[in-house]
């Protein structure tokens, strides 16, 4: 099979021919059609993320395709179904293993690019603004990097669970895709005092934060008594410190919040939540937003797209 394989952390990616893997006991093995590239797999490229798989390997933490073979004690979905999974790696390539337990079958109406596009976007911002942050009708939610990956999702969920959503991005034109998606209030990072204008907006109770750095700090200054901060990730480069008075005073909560750490103790959260979702695009009130599709060829130019802030919502590579 064809694969796209980090041979050495820090180096692009090479496209190499591989040996079509066997499953073992609990996997399945997925034809792959369609894979979502996500940020974090820049920093797994780069040798960065907390989580390194060994060394040959597929980046792409996400896929859609159709199951093909079974390990060992493995029935179910059955050879031939259409499944959405999360993988952590792997996806990068023609063929790919995957745990059973974690694949979740694609409804009739969702194609394989959407699929892609869809579980951990869509998923993170779900657990994390419903089961760690508790978002409730009538809050104000304010999303940095609002026109991302996951930002973007998190804009669309959060004004779907009733709350009055602050978008804050860098640029006109991303914003524009973020008042598409339901933001109530535009904020360009460029240019604009986030934290003065979130303080005349009445402050944020829940802040969703994928970008980390100076951001994070303007925001934190910004919420109001009882506030949920979510550390989602750190786009910016830039781990914030925290002050910790601060957040003693308005008795602010800091959670983390790192989405595929469920697989290990509690999956059930993260399948749950993909039904859910399902049935919400099944009905039509949520939608992927895609701005780049690529071939598996030309999947570093993919990840670059990333790298460089030219995408948003999402980068989907086809197999």
């Amino acid at each position: 099979m064809r694969a796209l394989q980090v041979v050495e952390f820090g180096q692009p990616a090479l496209l190499q021919e591989a040996d079509t893997p066997e499953p073992g006991p609990g996997e399945v093995l997925i034809r792959i059609h369609a894979c979502g590239l996500n940020f974090a797999d820049l920093l797994m490229i780069k040798g960065t993320y907390q989580v390194l798989p060994e060394l040959p390997f597929s980046p792409g933490m996400e896929v859609a395709g159709v199951v093909a073979g079974h390990g060992a004690g493995v029935t179910e979905p059955a050879i031939g179904t259409r499944v959405g999974v999360y993988g952590g790696n792997g996806g990068l390539a023609e063929f790919g293993l995957f745990p059973a337990s974690l694949c979740v079958t694609l409804p009739d109406d969702m194609d394989f690019e959407a699929a892609a596009a869809f579980q951990v976007a869509y998923s993170t911002s779900h657990v994390a603004l419903e089961h760690r942050a508790n978002l409730k009708p009538g809050e104000t939610l304010l999303v940095l990097g609002a026109a991302g990956g996951v930002g973007l999702t998190a804009v669309e969920l959060g004004k779907q669970m009733g709350a009055t959503v602050i978008a804050a991005a860098r640029g006109s034109e991303k914003l524009k895709i973020a008042r598409e998606r339901g933001a109530d209030h535009l904020i360009d990072t460029d240019t604009d005092d986030l934290r003065e204008i979130v303080k005349s907006l009445g402050g944020a109770d829940v802040v969703y934060d994928p970008v980390g750095g100076a951001l994070f700090k303007a925001a934190l200054r910004a919420c109001n008594p009882e506030a949920r901060i979510l550390v989602i990730g750190f786009a910016s480069g830039e781990v914030p410190s925290i002050a910790a008075n601060h957040i003693l005073v308005k008795n602010i909560s800091v959670l983390g919040f790192y989405w595929g750490g469920y697989t290990a103790f509690r999956p059930e959260v993260l399948t749950d939540s993909l039904a859910k979702l399902f049935a919400m695009h099944e009905a039509g009130q949520i939608t992927p937003h895609i701005s780049h599709r690529v071939p598996l060829e030309q999947a570093n130019e993919g990840l670059e797209l990333l790298r460089s802030r030219q995408s948003t919502g999402k980068v989907i590579v086809t197999v």
